[in-house]
């Protein structure tokens, strides 16, 4: 049987990331009077430790294709592999972050951040707060981790949410739109903070935004989706070196560069042409 040291070092070393290939994936959605299809043809490669960022308007299929690659919905047609074995349910490799914080109010913050390691092999009540209190340092909420959920501003519930996300150490994290309702001293905070845990962590990290100078800020690459029905449109692969800081200009030209593509593409949409 593994020691408690052991388990602990094992649960916090950095495990070998995830490779994502998804795979002519349509995916519809029924309703009593139409066929809504959120996404048409998908398909997208994620390498191993690669930070990747969907950027389309409202509606392109962006949540969907990450529910899809959590195992949270089926694709109509197509699939998604994850180091080559094809995803049917949600799975402790891949943990889902929310827009929505979506803490648990009757738990404390180390509660919340505990709850993800419950099920965790090979780990004690005590070395399950030992991880936990691993990640809370991280994200910089150590002294809080006795604090209710209520007791905490919009961005520290975000702290609380992503080191819960981290804790079962993952090898994929999938990231809805988690800054997206802080505001902007916050963002740019955990802009910082989330490039500094990737680094460290090296996860491989789909994230999803409406926000393009967020997207050339965090990713390795961009990718743009058109409006509905979801299809990649183009990839922009971002070669800056990090940190990156979001009022930076070479951050701002390249963002600049990717909305005038969009625009272009939504013009076209508008006009009757192919999106």
């Amino acid at each position: 049987m593994p020691t408690e040291e052991t388990s602990v070092q094992e649960a916090l070393e950095n495990i070998q990331p995830s490779k994502i290939s998804v795979r002519g994936v349509t995916k519809s959605f029924r309703s009593s009077r139409r066929r809504l299809v959120a996404l048409d043809d998908v398909s997208l490669d994620l390498a191993e430790g690669e930070f990747v960022v969907l950027v389309g308007p409202s509606g392109c299929g962006k949540s969907t294709l990450l529910n899809v690659i959590a195992g949270l919905e089926r694709p109509d047609t197509g699939e998604v592999l994850v180091d080559g074995t094809a995803v049917g349910n949600p799975g402790r490799d891949r943990m889902l972050m929310f827009q929505d914080a979506a803490l648990f109010p009757w738990l404390d913050v180390e509660g919340n951040v505990l709850f993800g390691l419950r099920l965790k092999p090979n780990l004690d009540r005590k070395a399950r707060r030992e991880v936990a209190t691993f990640y809370l340092r991280m994200v910089g909420l150590e002294e809080f981790r006795r604090a209710a959920i209520h007791e905490l501003s919009g961005g520290m519930k975000q702290r609380v949410a992503l080191a819960r996300s981290l804790a079962p150490n993952p090898r994929v994290l999938l990231m809805d739109e988690p800054f997206g309702a802080l505001d902007a001293m916050t963002r740019e905070q955990l802009y910082r903070d989330l490039q500094e845990i990737w680094q460290a962590r090296r996860k491989t990290i789909l994230f999803v935004t409406h926000n393009v100078r967020e997207a050339v800020c965090l990713g390795d690459r961009v990718v743009l989706m058109t409006p509905r029905p979801g299809r990649v449109r183009e990839q922009f692969p971002v070669h800056l070196p990090r940190p990156r800081d979001i009022s930076g200009i070479d951050v701002a030209r390249l963002a600049s560069q990717i909305t005038a593509t969009l625009g272009r593409h939504l013009e076209r949409v508008a006009d009757g042409g192919e999106s």
